[in-house]
């Protein structure tokens, strides 16, 4: 389902901070995020197995990859989005022919009503972040910066990835240990108002967010899988947190350094080493994953800098 993306060199901002910094372009996928590779992986495996019909909640990015999976193998799929996801992602959706159900005034609850959706024979819940078949398609995109690195004569000794609900973060890890790459620390990028990962790494067990109060909506989880913080207690993961300000001027200047717009969810990690964050002093080759967005435009971007203090 997914393309292999570009290695790319971030030279303004490896020039300013004296490191080598490497993007991992994931949005330049079919479905503008990276959430094709693991989202893709799942569908395709349920349809071989005999599904007929997927279906996803979403507040958008996972969405709309299991609608670009579903449309790629002729399979109906609903998406079931909250109130809070905005109508220009709802309608990316639809312009794909896939079924767009709005519920629920937050995320959890439109995930109740996707699980009812898909208990009919056939039908099969596609979950945004949390199973083992999306963990393995996210892996490849270590696997793809792995075999780029060497091809380039390079490497990299942290990846630095945003955190949601832990499905890249899962996958991250995943492939570095299948690459023998074990040994290469995660910075886990959490915006402040979505930080689930980092609420419970400080508390020493998973703990359940009050409210998400971030404008990174595709980080909105408000409990991370429990997969990805047990990976927190067999491998080196810096969890760090950013505010909303440090992620929209990270897009901002990711649009103005790279011609790009991505959504302030990946602005996160990008503010790692565009706010040089001292967890990064010890690094000298960072992996950036970009993890990309449709949430995204020059208008909403426009708002957001506008409004965040």
């Amino acid at each position: 389902m997914h393309i292999e993306t570009p290695l790319l060199l971030h030279r303004p901002l490896s020039a300013r901070l004296g490191k080598q910094v490497l993007l991992k372009m994931d949005n330049l996928q079919p479905s503008g995020s990276f959430k094709l590779r693991g989202i893709g992986a799942m569908c395709q495996r349920a349809v071989e197995h005999g599904a007929s019909h997927l279906v996803c909640p979403s507040g958008g990015n996972a969405g709309f990859a299991a609608a670009v999976a579903g449309a790629s193998m002729g399979v109906r799929t609903t998406i079931v989005v909250p109130q809070s996801t905005h109508e220009s992602v709802r309608q990316t959706i639809r312009d794909i022919d896939a079924e767009v159900i709005v519920y629920g005034e937050v995320w959890d609850e439109a995930n109740e009503e996707a699980l009812r959706l898909s208990m009919p024979s056939g039908s099969v819940y596609v979950p945004p972040f949390d199973h083992p078949d999306i963990w393995d398609g996210n892996a490849t995109l270590i696997d793809e910066a792995a075999a780029q690195s060497r091809a380039m004569r390079t490497g990299f000794d942290v990846v630095i990835c945003s955190v949601g609900g832990g499905g890249l973060l899962c996958g991250v890890l995943q492939g570095l240990h299948r690459n023998d790459l074990a040994h290469v620390p995660v910075i886990a990028v959490e915006t402040e108002g979505a930080a689930s990962l980092h609420a419970s790494v400080q508390a020493g067990q998973r703990v359940t967010l009050d409210a998400i109060t971030s404008i990174a909506s595709t980080l909105a989880a408000k409990r991370v899988a429990q997969t990805a913080f047990e990976w927190t207690r067999r491998h080196p993961v810096h969890s760090v947190t950013v505010t909303d300000r440090q992620a929209v001027d990270a897009c901002l200047q990711f649009a103005n350094d790279m011609r790009t717009l991505v959504e302030p969810a990946c602005g996160a990690a990008l503010a790692v080493a565009g706010s040089e964050m001292p967890v990064l002093s010890a690094f000298k080759k960072p992996l950036i994953v970009v993890c990309g967005g449709i949430g995204v435009d020059l208008d909403k971007l426009a708002v957001w800098n506008t409004q965040i203090k």
